[in-house]
């Protein structure tokens, strides 16, 4: 559509969206704020139920309510909460389509309130988990939709793939640098068990051996809960085990906005996680022009003809390292040659603006064939 492109208007639109958690500052789920203001540029206004609030930083047209976790509410109470400002909402104002978040159980909640008064219901979920609550929101919701298809474990008969929602215009490769001397591989994310660091370190030992240059690991994060404590030791023991001191730094997790430069001025992102796991942070280093080394095979279709060069068997430490050596390998022609490849074929396919427009013609779609 014209108007999405000049931003020239918005759609006589009036949505409905729940939401995990609504908090610019959180580390793992801020970037939602983005895809709330993307919205908010395409429709009219926007009622936001979240699970819970932090810093709040969203347009004019959009409102937010908290069902109160960041309060400590009980289960039970949060479940009134919910249903207080859903009727309120609903009574005070007329709905055009509701989009529920990564958050299903919000949709099986207010899915019977909601079709009663024909508002469809489109349920995003990303993630190899198959619940029984996200059965029942699969049933209950009009359209499902996800970033990429290995994203969705359960039936696709309802499911649309519409990428995973970069912000293109934030994280660009304007202005990379590749360290000559010492290049960089670089792995964000908070240090969970999925995500396999040590074969990361067993691949770093073997590249160290093989590679014979110089070069570091740069892995930035920390334990997202108490329970993560323990492999953390298990990491830094690992370090020391495999004499890597001096070649792996771990580093605290830093502001979004510092997260272009580390991208920027790395050789190489690593990404360990397996198919169904989809780590927004390897696209953000996609977007930033870098080389991005993945072991989930769901990226094929992103990393596109240079899926061989950077596409590794998940857990093997071996396979990861020679792909690691091929990047490293590479001149700085044929690196920026892959980078630019990536930065087109992300733009292209996991886009937020992109993300943002088929969102709004899908709660379009919907609206029109609830009403027919």
């Amino acid at each position: 559509m014209k108007w999405l492109d000049q931003g020239m208007g918005r759609e006589n639109m009036r949505l409905l969206l729940f939401n995990l958690a609504t908090d610019a500052d959180d580390p793992i789920l801020g970037f939602t704020t983005g895809w709330i203001r993307a919205l908010a540029k395409r429709v009219e206004f926007i009622s936001v139920i979240t699970m819970r609030a932090g810093q709040v930083d969203v347009p004019a047209n959009v409102r937010v309510y908290s069902v109160g976790k960041e309060k400590g509410y009980s289960e039970p109470r949060r479940v009134l909460e919910f249903y207080r400002h859903l009727l309120r909402i609903l009574r005070e104002d007329h709905i055009d389509a509701c989009f529920s978040h990564m958050i299903p159980i919000f949709t099986v909640l207010a899915a019977p309130v909601l079709k009663a008064k024909r508002i469809p219901v489109v349920t995003w979920f990303a993630h190899p988990s198959v619940t029984s609550t996200l059965k029942l929101a699969h049933r209950l919701s009009n359209r499902m939709v996800t970033g990429i298809e290995a994203s969705y474990r359960y039936k696709h008969d309802k499911l649309k793939v519409i990428g995973h929602g970069v912000d293109t215009e934030f994280f660009t490769p304007e202005g990379n640098i590749f360290p000559e001397q010492l290049p960089t591989i670089l792995c964000f994310g908070r240090l969970s068990p999925v995500k396999d660091h040590p074969t990361l370190l067993k691949a770093t030992s073997l590249l160290r051996e093989h590679w014979r240059q110089p070069f570091r690991l740069v892995i930035i994060g920390e334990a997202a809960v108490p329970r993560d404590e323990s492999y953390v030791r298990v990491l830094h023991k690992k370090v020391n085990e495999l004499g890597l001191e001096g070649i792996v730094h771990f580093e605290r997790p830093v502001p979004v906005e510092l997260m272009p430069i580390w991208y920027r001025t790395s050789a190489a992102y690593v990404n360990l996680t397996p198919a169904g796991f989809v780590d927004k942070v390897a696209l953000q280093a996609m977007s930033c022009g870098t080389p991005c080394v993945v072991a989930n095979v769901g990226f094929r279709e992103t990393l596109g003809k240079h899926s061989d060069l950077l596409l590794f068997k998940h857990g093997d430490a071996d396979s990861l390292a020679t792909k690691l050596m091929g990047v490293l390998a590479l001149s700085d022609k044929d690196r920026n040659e892959v980078g630019c490849y990536l930065r087109d074929k992300l733009v292209q396919l996991h886009s937020l603006n992109g993300l943002a427009d088929r969102l709004v013609k899908i709660f379009q779609a919907e609206k029109a064939g609830v009403l027919s």
